[in-house]
C-alpha cells in the first residue's frame, strides 16, 4: 500500500513539475475611479521531449537494416549450400574413380595370382 501511495505521489509530482504556468495580473481602473484587479493563470504542458516522428523513422531504419542483414544471411546460406553440393559431387566422383582404380588393381592382382597358380600347377605336374 505504501508503495502505491509513493508511486502515485511521484507521478503527481512529475506531472506538476512538467507543467509550466504563467500568472498575469491586470489592473483596470474604472470610470468611477475604482480599480479592478484580474489575475489569470495559464498552464502550459511542454511539448514532449521525444519526437514520435523521429522514433518512427528510427524504427523504419532499424527494420530496413535488419531486413538487409537477413537477405545477406540468406544469400550466404544459399551460396554455402551450393558450394557444399558441388564439393559433395566432387567427393563422390573422386570416390568412384578411386573405387574403379581399386577394382582394376584387384583384377590385375587376381590375374597374376591365377597365372602364378597355373605355373605352380604345371611345375607340380612335372
Amino acid at each position: 500500500m505504501k508503495k502505491q501511495i509513493l508511486a502515485a505521489a511521484a507521478i503527481a509530482l512529475f506531472a506538476v513539475s512538467c507543467t509550466k504556468s504563467t500568472t498575469k495580473t491586470e489592473q483596470v481602473e474604472g470610470a468611477d475611479g475604482s480599480v479592478t484587479t484580474t489575475t489569470t493563470t495559464v498552464s502550459e504542458t511542454p511539448t514532449p521531449i521525444v519526437d514520435s516522428a523521429k522514433i518512427d523513422k528510427a524504427k523504419q531504419d532499424v527494420k530496413s537494416k535488419v531486413d538487409e542483414a537477413g537477405n545477406k544471411i540468406d544469400n550466404a546460406a544459399q551460396k554455402t549450400k551450393e558450394d557444399l553440393n558441388k564439393a559433395g559431387k566432387d567427393i563422390k566422383a573422386g570416390a568412384k574413380e578411386v573405387g574403379q582404380d581399386v577394382k582394376d588393381a584387384a583384377a590385375k592382382g587376381a590375374a597374376k595370382v591365377e597365372e602364378g597358380a597355373k605355373k605352380l600347377k604345371e611345375d607340380l605336374k612335372k
